[in-house]
């Protein structure tokens, strides 16, 4: 066999394992996925600051330790259809990139099933690339978890301090010192108007404009009737 003969299948084998460990590392959410029915997860966010040596603050809590009020809130202010899309709110998403120059602007069409995917599998930031990756994880999920587990996922992953708060209990103790089963209706309001930018919002020393943000989310939330219906009974008004 001559040299160049060689190195054609070397490098075709080279070729084959990469293809290999693309596909797998492209599937392996989608194998994780299910298992998160009854497994506890983390983001992607929580794993980077652990492996760079970052402060994680988290303490995972069920539905049922969850006021409601801040179910309802997150759910007016991010995701007002989540009951009723199946992962991906097409009438919200077109609505929203009309609203913008492209779909990578188009926050407010995101739903908080996509939200989770992107925080469990996927990145910060805007792209085509993630976004495209984004959606058929999000139906995915949508498929195989319950509406009532994907929020308790999100609202136990989602970034809620400035220094490594992840988790609404997390966030509700560095903010109000309170577990978030007793968080009332505007402190709620104040923890779901951080959501957009933890970092740069604060629930515990508000500025004027996340004041503002909360009173339109609190009063949003106590006129939402049954809007997070698919939740199930839970804890708190």
């Amino acid at each position: 066999m001559t040299s160049s003969g060689s190195g054609r299948k070397t490098a075709f084998r080279v070729a084959r394992w990469l293809v290999v460990a693309v596909l797998a590392v492209l599937l392996l959410p989608y194998a994780l996925a299910p298992l998160y029915r009854v497994i506890d997860p983390v983001s992607t966010l929580m794993l980077a600051r652990w492996l760079t040596g970052k402060r994680v603050a988290r303490t995972v809590v069920p539905m049922e330790r969850i006021a409601a009020v801040l179910t309802r809130s997150v759910i007016v202010s991010e995701d007002a259809r989540f009951c009723a899309h199946r992962g991906i709110d097409w009438t919200e998403l077109q609505a929203a990139i009309d609203d913008a120059d492209d779909i990578t602007e188009a926050r407010g069409g995101s739903t908080i099933t996509q939200q989770t995917a992107k925080n469990l599998f996927l990145w910060p930031g805007r792209s085509f690339i993630r976004k495209g990756l984004e959606f058929p994880l999000a139906l995915w999920i949508d498929l195989v978890v319950p509406k009532r587990r994907i929020m308790e996922i999100y609202l136990n992953i989602a970034e809620w301090g400035p220094d490594g708060e992840f988790g609404v209990e997390a966030g509700s103790r560095n903010a109000f010192n309170k577990p978030a089963s007793q968080l009332s209706g505007g402190e709620a309001a104040l923890l779901t108007a951080m959501l957009p930018n933890p970092k740069r919002r604060s629930a515990k020393q508000p500025l004027p404009a996340v004041r503002r943000i909360a009173g339109m989310v609190q009063a949003r939330a106590a006129r939402s009737g049954g809007i997070d219906a698919c939740l199930g009974p839970r804890k708190g008004v």
